[in-house]
Parts: C-alpha cells; sequence; structure tokens
C-alpha cells in the first residue's frame, strides 16, 4: 500500500470512496463526499495534507486536513456578531474514508500518522474533528472542553475532540469552534 498526495485525477473515484465510505458510516449526513469538493474549492485547503491511501492504482482511503481556526471573542455585539476576534489557527480533520472490504486493517490509521506527521513538518500544532471518541482517542484526540475550547455548534460536546500535534501547544488557547461556514 502506498500513501500519497490527492491528485486532480483522482476526485472521481475520492467522491465515490466517501460517498460510499459513509453509506455505512454510523453518523453520516449522506453530504460527505459534497463537503470534501467543498472543502478542496475553499482556501482552507492545503493540497499537501488531502491524501489518498492506494494499492496497484486502486483507492482504498481517503483523508483530507485543511486550516481551522478557534475563535476567542473579545466583543459580542449581537448574539451572532463577531466585532473583534481573536483567532488561532488550527486543522480540520474529516472527512477519512476506507474501502468498506479494508476496514480494520490499519489503513485510516496510517492515514491519520502521515497526515499528522506531514501536518507537523509544515508548522501545524493541533487538529480539530467531529468524530467518535472510541476511535480518535487512541491518536491523542480528547474533548475540546478539556482544552477550555467551547463548541457552540449543538454537537454533543464528546464528538467534538482536539488533538495537539505538539504538546503544550494549547496550553494558551481560548475560545470557540465554529463548524459554520466550514
Amino acid at each position: 500500500m502506498k500513501i500519497r498526495c490527492e491528485a486532480q485525477r483522482d476526485f472521481d473515484n475520492i467522491f465515490t470512496l466517501v460517498k460510499t465510505a459513509f453509506e455505512t458510516a454510523m453518523v453520516s449526513d449522506g453530504n460527505e463526499q459534497d463537503f470534501v469538493n467543498k472543502l478542496r474549492d475553499s482556501d482552507n485547503y492545503i493540497p499537501e495534507l488531502a491524501l489518498v491511501a492506494e494499492n496497484n492504482g486502486i483507492l482504498l482511503g481517503h483523508i483530507m486536513l485543511t486550516k481551522f481556526c478557534i475563535v476567542r471573542v473579545i466583543e459580542e455585539i449581537a448574539p451572532t456578531v463577531l466585532n473583534e476576534a481573536s483567532k488561532h489557527e488550527t486543522l480540520l480533520l474529516g472527512p477519512i474514508s476506507v474501502v468498506l472490504e479494508q476496514r480494520g486493517c490499519g489503513i485510516g490509521s496510517k492515514l491519520i500518522r502521515e497526515a499528522f506527521d506531514k501536518a507537523v513538518n509544515l508548522g501545524y500544532k493541533s487538529v480539530v474533528l467531529v468524530g467518535n471518541p472510541a476511535y480518535y482517542s487512541r491518536f491523542g484526540f480528547k474533548k475540546s472542553e478539556d482544552f477550555g475550547i467551547r463548541n457552540t455548534n449543538g454537537i454533543p460536546s464528546e464528538y467534538v475532540m482536539i488533538c495537539e500535534l505538539v504538546p503544550g501547544s494549547l496550553e494558551s488557547v481560548e475560545g470557540e469552534i465554529y463548524f459554520d461556514g466550514v
């Protein structure tokens, strides 16, 4: 198996891979494949952190890390309008997909570890995600609240998690996670 950066020639296969993978996911809104395209088309896209796992030219898995911010509200002038804010750059993991026949074989773990290594080499220090704590805790993810970072999205707090890629990198960070507009 080889892990490499996604290429434009992969985009249709990635769309199908993500769609099919999330048809059997415990939690899915059915739009994950469209979310991948939206992230790829945004200014938050980092080509070096969009990876595929393949074997003999067949895609087995995909992961994408994109730019994301933890926002610290300095002054609020209305419930939904932020006057001034301080942003702490981080990464968003999502989605990660593995073909059904290869789940449980370590492909997802290898994709996560490779993406994290690349992210650290690019200077990133933390990653945010919405996911299953039973799976993601093995990679160092903890509830965002454990870092004093609030989740304001109505998503149950145990599913909004953060991992420090660099230990202690979130010690002085405070703020909120907004998934609106992602």
